[in-house]
């Protein structure tokens, strides 16, 4: 049974934009009104995610500025912050709302600038991202995060055996998918040797091992599984689950399990009445290339120790028997971080509905999303179905 239905999806373009962010979101806004067909008056409510507007925008009030520049003006509109898991969680309110009876619609998305359109240059922006670290222990180290998961990929490589080969093909794999993606940041393709030739940013990370800083914007209109009926192409939500972990890192029991993942994937396929073994295909916060390794394994995707030679034996690819990441992913695709969660519906969404272009998989019925904030603390997992 679903919890709730997407009726509409929109996303910018991923990389550099000049555009403030009401108009960026309000590009992406008004895409899922369109796909919907429904006018910005019948929006009931607002869950909108922004990680860092306050520290690089100085905008600290974005919910009602957004609500009113898209034609909202009046409804209930309410900002999340929860690292580069943000609009995952807005969704994830969405969906209640909408499941409780308290709204029939309503739009939830995302929205953050993180290149130097913002005014910041790299170093500053690496001190805005590296707020979400833990501020007694690992802000004062220097723990940025390309160190978090570069410690979390060494002890799975320890543990398993995974290789930079392994890292560098998952690189490759999303990559390639991003130039199938008109909307990716990134839209050439690399090989192996070209990831492991770039400049070490922390071992094992190469340059090519890590996601860019991009700015976006993306939405989409949620309505309760009656509502849904009236639109035309409802793609159904069977399973949001949303766990956190152990912060800060030291304190986790096994650094490489990312439990939090393993957590709202039980919650997700719970709820879905599903398992792993059913899923077609999966998005995947792959901000570094050992992060997507160690979240298919959260997710039930391999069994653990597996990702690693799995990407290398393409099983993850476009073709491959468990795709990962057909949209290009955060690696090439890009990661603006307030946008990431809902930019992964939107991908779910087009697939399911076989509307991804070039990059269209075959026939999938069941997807899954993973959207991770934070030292993998906080993680939230959707489970979305095609309507039969």
């Amino acid at each position: 049974m679903a919890r709730a239905s997407i009726v509409g999806a929109g996303m910018t373009k991923f990389g550099v934009h000049e555009r403030p962010l009401p108009d960026l979101f309000a590009d992406a806004a008004f895409d899922a009104f369109d796909d919907s067909g429904i006018e910005p008056p019948e929006i009931e409510a607002l869950y909108f995610g922004n990680a860092m507007g306050g520290m690089t925008e100085n905008d600290t009030h974005l919910a009602p500025t957004l609500a009113s520049h898209i034609g909202c003006t009046g409804v209930p509109a309410q900002r999340f912050e929860d690292a580069c898991a943000t609009s995952a969680n807005a969704f994830k309110h969405a969906v209640e709302a909408v499941e409780s009876g308290r709204h029939d619609v309503v739009l939830a998305g995302g929205v953050e600038r993180c290149t130097p359109e913002t005014g910041l240059g790299t170093g500053a922006m690496t001190k805005v991202f590296v707020s979400a670290a833990h501020r007694q222990y690992e802000q004062p180290a220097g723990l940025t995060f390309p160190g978090v998961f570069a410690l979390l990929t060494k002890r799975h490589m320890h543990e398993y055996g995974t290789t930079e080969e392994h890292l560098a093909e998952v690189a490759v794999k999303n990559h390639y998918n991003g130039t199938l993606n008109p909307r990716a940041h990134f839209g050439r393709e690399t090989t192996v040797e070209k990831v492991l030739d770039s400049p070490i940013v922390a071992d094992p990370f190469h340059l090519m091992d890590c996601c860019p800083f991009s700015d976006g914007a993306s939405a989409v209109v949620v309505a309760s599984e009656e509502a849904a009926e009236s639109f035309e192409n409802p793609v159904d939500v069977a399973g949001v689950g949303h766990a956190t972990d152990v912060v800060p890192l030291a304190d986790k029991d096994a650094l490489p399990a990312t439990q939090a993942a393993r957590d709202a994937a039980s919650q997700a396929y719970d709820q879905a009445g599903t398992t792993a073994d059913a899923i077609d295909f999966a998005e995947i916060h792959d901000c570094f290339t050992g992060a997507e390794v160690m979240a298919t394994e959260a997710l039930g995707l391999f069994e653990d120790g597996a990702g690693g030679p799995a990407a290398a034996a393409g099983r993850t690819a476009l073709d491959g028997d468990v795709p990962v990441n057909p949209s290009g992913g955060l690696k090439a695709k890009g990661h603006p971080l307030g946008a990431t969660g809902t930019a992964q519906l939107v991908e779910l969404t087009e697939q399911l509905r076989g509307e991804a272009g070039e990059r269209q998989l075959d026939d999938p019925e069941r997807a899954v999303a993973h959207n991770l904030g934070g030292d993998a603390a906080t993680t939230v997992v959707t489970v979305m179905e095609a309507r039969q």
